[in-house]
């Protein structure tokens, strides 16, 4: 079944409500009632269903409400029917409630012209006219049809009922992950916690775990309804109630749900803002943000050199983070009136310089992802992540990794999801082949090197190892990286001498074996398997995790430890500390390996010999 959701607007007494009981029999929403019900939710308000499509209605209330309620609802408006009173036409609030519309870019617009029978059919004429040529004023508003009608006239109903069954299903920009603004939240008896809210993208299925970002807590999906229907998964544009287990959290209005791991909260985001009604947004003020169905106050920074502007790239700042998508919509509002609005275009912040930034706002407006990519390719040299490419660009991996194949000078990653410049390599090689120079028995691989340089990925260092082997400065034998100038027999056997010789001179408190490996510039599994061998060999003993000390250097403090026990009578940590100067670990482990011989007792924290 195709689903559509359709705001509905309009100035006040131009007959809105009248018509929508009209049109589905549903007089008006009724909370209290719902809550009786159970966890039956009327989500829509009101809906119409014919065999194939569901067209369910967010209903604007009056004037005073309109900045908490139609601004709320219109993020999820798929489109959008506007009474227009045919007698008085176009008044201040239908203006008002266009320009958001239009800021949302909600490209279905039926205009329902009331009280028809009332006027003339001159009159309808003109008033179609004139609606025609007012909504050119608009750059991102499509005006689907004018349908005259009345409460009165069945047949206008039926007409009108026709056209909104006939919205074209628009396809929306889809990263496929899901997410949900609550409108509303409250418990009910027996059920548990319950919102309701529209899904602005992807799905959510029963028993699935849905996370709140700003509360950084994941909880359950125990039951779905769509339109008084239980169901087991919840699709985009769809008004959903969500029935939450143990949410034992602060869920209100405004509150986002998504899947975790997927958004990144910031306290600025970049944005293409622009004024309504010839209203200018002024740099530095502080304004209401509406988003989805939050709200929150936000100083706007213009990237302009000027005071103010009519429109243009700015810088949304927050007092707290905040999960935001590209080309989400907002609206701005000042002193309880709206000024403007526009799109999020880098809902990541980037410390970029402002004349790189306006190149990648640019882009990102005109959804020019390669050139997007190849800015931040070039900025981020070590690696640029498309690993949050459903955030950035309202791209999926599959998406963004076939802009990234189609780039030139760089190389893709796409395995980790992340890009660099081609010229990266140079420097990774001059690293590499000092190790070399440095070390002439370094054994590495792909991944021991990713250990040392942080910012470089395994497949990014593999690739770079093979053209240095190709170039003859290197030799890859048995999964290692060598000089091939050496000449090992036995490459275990050089390892394992290196290793005994390194914990040997570091006496009773060796460093952790991870550190050997560095320092040998050895990959990390050869090196864990020449300890084994040096620990079955008995040349090595394993007194912790990650404490290994030699045979010798153990023998001579454990004959330390018997002369303190002879002379002091017993040792512990205390006594232990007054001739070794050491950490309470190697304190602890020696004292416990103690513990082994027949001769010694444990009494309480203290060592004593029997």
């Amino acid at each position: 079944m195709k689903h559509i959701i359709i705001g509905t607007a309009g100035h006040v007494d131009h007959g809105k409500t009248a018509l929508i009981e009209a049109l589905t029999g549903f007089a008006g929403d009724d909370l209290e009632e719902e809550k009786r019900r159970g966890i039956t939710i009327n989500l829509s308000f009101s809906n119409l269903v014919n065999k194939d499509t569901n067209v369910a209605f967010i209903d604007v209330p009056g004037h005073e409400k309109l900045l908490k309620n139609m601004i709320a609802g219109a993020f999820g408006f798929d489109a959008a029917m506007v009474v227009i009173d045919a007698n008085e036409g176009v008044m201040p609030q239908t203006n008002e409630h266009l320009e958001i519309l239009n800021l949302l870019h909600v490209k279905s617009i039926i205009i329902a012209l009331t009280k028809s029978d009332l006027v003339s059919k001159e009159k309808i004429e003109e008033r179609k006219k004139e609606i025609k040529e007012y909504f050119n004023t608009f750059s991102h508003l499509g005006l689907k049809s004018i349908v005259p009608v009345s409460i009165y006239e069945p047949d206008s109903i039926q007409n009108l009922r026709d056209e909104l069954f006939s919205i074209p299903i628009v396809e929306k920009p889809s990263n496929g992950l899901f997410r949900y603004y609550i409108d509303r939240s409250f418990s009910l008896a027996g059920v548990g916690t319950v919102v309701t809210g529209t899904v602005l993208d992807g799905t959510v299925k029963v028993g699935e775990k849905v996370f709140a970002p700003e509360l950084g807590k994941e909880i359950i999906v125990r039951n779905l309804q769509v339109h008084e229907k239980d169901t087991d998964i919840a699709l985009s544009s769809q008004r959903t109630a969500i029935n939450l287990q143990n949410a034992k959290i602060a869920l209100k209005k405004g509150t986002l749900l998504c899947k975790k791991g997927f958004i990144r909260g910031f306290e600025s985001v970049d944005v293409w803002i622009e004024g309504i009604s010839n209203q200018r947004i002024k740099h530095n003020t502080k304004v209401m943000l509406f988003i989805g169905t939050k709200q929150i106050e936000t100083k706007i920074l213009l990237y302009s050199s000027e005071g103010e502007t009519n429109s243009g790239f700015a810088k949304l700042q927050f007092d707290r983070k905040v999960f935001l998508v590209h080309n989400e919509p907002f609206i701005v509002c000042s002193s309880g009136r709206t000024i403007g609005g526009g799109r999020v275009l880098n809902p990541i912040n980037d410390p970029i310089k402002k004349k790189i930034k306006m190149s990648l706002l640019e882009a990102l407006k005109n959804d020019d992802f390669k050139s997007s990519f190849e800015i931040l390719v070039n900025t981020h040299k070590r690696g640029f992540g498309i690993i949050s490419s459903n955030q950035r660009f309202g791209l999926n991996h599959d998406e963004a990794l076939k802009i990234a194949r189609e780039m030139k000078d760089v190389f893709v990653d796409e395995k980790g999801l992340v890009l660099y410049p081609v010229a990266i390599k140079k420097e990774l090689k001059e690293k590499i082949n000092a190790i070399y120079e440095k070390n002439e028995y370094a054994l590495l691989s792909a991944n021991s090197l990713a250990l040392k340089i942080k910012w470089a990925s395994e497949t990014l260092l593999k690739e770079v190892l093979e053209d240095i082997v190709k170039s003859g400065k290197l030799e890859f034998k048995e999964g290692i990286y060598k000089n091939p100038n050496i000449d090992v027999n036995n490459i275990d056997k050089v390892i394992e001498e290196k290793m005994h010789s390194i914990l040997q001179n570091e006496g009773f408190t060796p460093t952790a074996p991870y550190n050997i490996y560095d320092e040998l510039d050895i990959d990390r599994k050869m090196g864990d398997d020449a300890l084994k061998r040096l620990t079955k060999s008995k040349k090595v003993v394993r007194l912790a995790h990650n404490l290994f000390v030699t045979t010798e250097n153990l023998s001579v403090i454990m004959a330390r430890l018997r002369e303190i026990m002879k002379n002091e009578g017993f040792v512990d940590i205390a006594s232990f500390r007054k001739f070794y100067d050491m950490s309470r670990k190697y304190l602890v482990a020696y004292l416990d390996y103690l513990d082994l011989y027949d001769d010694v007792k444990k009494d309480g924290m203290k060592r004593v010999i029997i």
